[in-house]
């Protein structure tokens, strides 16, 4: 069976964003290349455990076994050393990437307290979308009871348009929850 937004996506949004008048030809409609879920428990460096169970959370909600990142220079005032494990992140494609986008815009951003809607201005100029969630928690998958500490992710979403107005056009269209005032924040 295939996901829901990946269905959504050639059977609404494309001939959607065709009509539009943006794009002359169907191959330059944007789509979604990747999501990076990275974690970084700068904790790990006095206990290794932290890392662990901040995998272990990572795999449950990606569905995917995260790859433990190195520090890759010494900073004596963080008390790192270069190799040191000091995160974890795993890369989505394909049809974990639509499930867990899915799963992320119906199920957890609505359980973030006091959610305003996501900025526009965290986009890098590419196209590319990058969002900071403050707890694992609001993830449904979690166990409460098994949570040492709460730890936060970055999540970001590559696309394939070459600039901010194209993504954000289609991150509107799968369902992004954006604030519709560009004021402060």
């Amino acid at each position: 069976m295939k996901p829901r937004l990946k269905e959504k996506y050639k059977k609404e949004i494309v001939p959607k964003l065709m009509k539009s008048g943006k794009y002359k030809n169907i191959m330059e409609i944007p789509k979604l290349l990747k999501i990076c879920v990275n974690m970084g428990v700068g904790s790990a460096t006095e206990n290794i455990k932290e890392l662990d169970a901040a995998s272990e959370d990572l795999a449950v909600i990606t569905g995917q076994r995260p790859v433990i990142t190195k520090a890759k220079k010494s900073i004596a005032a963080f008390k790192v050393r270069e190799g040191n494990p000091i995160g974890c992140m795993v890369t989505l494609r394909g049809d974990r990437m639509y499930e867990f986008l899915d799963r992320l815009l119906s199920i957890s951003l609505p359980r973030v307290r006091d959610f305003r809607g996501l900025s526009k201005k965290s986009f890098d100029g590419a196209g590319n979308y990058t969002m900071g969630i403050k707890d694992q928690l609001i993830f449904p998958e979690i166990n409460y009871d098994k949570v040492e500490s709460v730890k936060g992710m970055n999540v970001t979403i590559a696309t394939s348009s070459v600039d901010d107005s194209n993504g954000l056009d289609l991150l509107t269209e799968f369902g992004f929850p954006f604030r519709n005032n560009n004021s402060s924040q």
